[in-house]
């Protein structure tokens, strides 16, 4: 499992290099970790996280579920309090969507406070209604709860695989770039934030995402 995480400066990079990207157990595991991390830090602080080659995340990993059928459940569960500890996290949160992102992967970078989408490649998409498998009621409480809801609807109802371009006017993303300033530019935005007062973004992140993030099983007040 690579998921690693660097510091630059007061930006804390994730990079999420495992191939598709697929989100199990052992994925969500690590990111846990990697927040207990970071909830050590009372520095100025600002997240990035990307992934690495044509994916961003290609969603849940149907296909280990498919071996170990007992594992989902526990999977979309764990899935479901990662959205909320992220939603809530106490310091600026930007998305660096290298690639595609699918399903799960779509909405975990529903989960930060910005998101830079590569321009040259790569889908944005919430492709369940193709794969037979409707969002669970946390999951669209995220989905309903950070995106425009026009923008919202239409990838819930309709599968649509969105460009950077359609993303961007949708208000799905609020950035784009070419794949090589995608990620400087997410950790200069970070940067920017970064030594902002975190007391204060505690606040106001529990004051807009609380609610969601007590929906899908995860108590605001766990968040330092």
């Amino acid at each position: 499992m690579d998921i690693s995480l660097t510091r630059e400066g007061p930006v804390a990079l994730i990079r999420w290099n495992d191939g598709e990207n697929r989100i199990n157990l052992d994925s969500i595991a690590r990111l846990n970790e990697i927040f207990d991390e970071l909830d050590e830090v009372t520095d100025p602080l600002a997240v990035v996280w990307t992934g690495a080659g044509k994916f961003f995340s290609n969603g849940l990993d149907l296909e280990r579920f498919a071996a170990a059928p007992d594992e989902m459940n526990a999977t979309v569960s764990a899935l479901h309090v990662l959205f909320g500890r992220i939603l809530v996290f106490p310091a600026y949160t930007v998305a660096a969507i290298n690639g595609h992102a699918f399903a799960g992967g779509a909405m975990l970078s529903c989960t930060t406070d910005l998101r830079v989408m590569r321009s040259d490649r790569g889908f944005w998409c919430l492709n369940e209604a193709e794969l037979g498998l409707p969002l669970t009621d946390e999951m669209a409480a995220v989905v309903f709860g950070r995106l425009p809801a026009t923008a919202a609807r239409e990838a819930a109802l309709t599968a649509r695989r969105f460009s950077a371009v359609d993303a961007l006017a949708a208000g799905i993303v609020e950035l784009i770039a070419p794949e090589e300033d995608v990620l400087p530019l997410a950790v200069a935005r970070a940067a920017e934030v970064a030594t902002k007062d975190r007391r204060v973004i505690k606040v106001h992140k529990r004051q807009a995402f609380g609610d969601i993030a007590r929906r899908v099983g995860f108590d605001p007040e766990r968040s330092r």
